[in-house]
């Protein structure tokens, strides 16, 4: 059924037109579009695999460079790489600490003082001693992350193959229509 006679049987019957919620149109849709515009499943199910784990890497902002880089060099598609990265970005926030408590525990350094008052002292006294460290607990989480992402990266694409793979052959056969927001309709509302 086309976008027309989906609001014009709407219209008939009294009921509102189709509307959707807000991972539906930000990130079915694009889904749906890349699939439509020739995207294969596989390397879609890449992209979006290793958007999803760069997005959550604990060392802060640099996830859209190291996602544009492993898209660069990988071939992957941009558009998906980037839309995982940007779905997981409070994920990020919240696992930075985990990745860092996990990383003294794993490399056997002294725990990352998180209160500021320690950490005022600690930039007071010795400036150069607090970076150094700094640096250390944040090269540790990055490892611990780097070992965590080498093993889920293959699991979450190989799993979401399979999906993408029915999902495409369902937009061929035209059982998903793109039903476009109404502020992007190119047609005006009736009022």
């Amino acid at each position: 059924m086309n976008l027309k006679k989906a609001k014009s049987s709407s219209a008939a019957k009294g009921t509102s037109p189709l509307h959707h919620n807000w991972a539906y149109r930000r990130v079915a849709l694009p889904i749906f579009a890349l699939l439509r515009m020739g995207a294969s499943p596989q390397k879609l199910a890449w992209s979006i695999a290793v958007g999803l784990l760069i997005g959550i890497n604990p060392i802060i902002g640099s996830t859209t460079l190291f996602c544009l880089a492993a898209a660069f060099l990988l071939r992957l598609n941009v558009a998906a790489s980037q839309l995982a990265n940007h779905l997981v970005y409070p994920f990020e926030l919240l696992l930075v600490i985990p990745f860092i408590r996990f990383g003294d525990v794993v490399f056997h350094t002294a725990p990352m003082p998180f209160s500021a008052r320690s950490l005022i002292h600690a930039a007071r006294t010795s400036p150069i001693a607090l970076t150094r460290q700094l640096w250390r607990w944040e090269w540790h989480a990055f490892t611990l992350w780097l070992g965590l992402a080498i093993v889920l990266v293959p699991i979450i694409a190989l799993s979401i193959t399979p999906f993408l793979r029915r999902l495409l052959l369902r937009i061929e056969h035209h059982e998903y229509p793109i039903i476009h927001p109404p502020h992007l309709s190119l047609e005006r509302a009736d009022p």
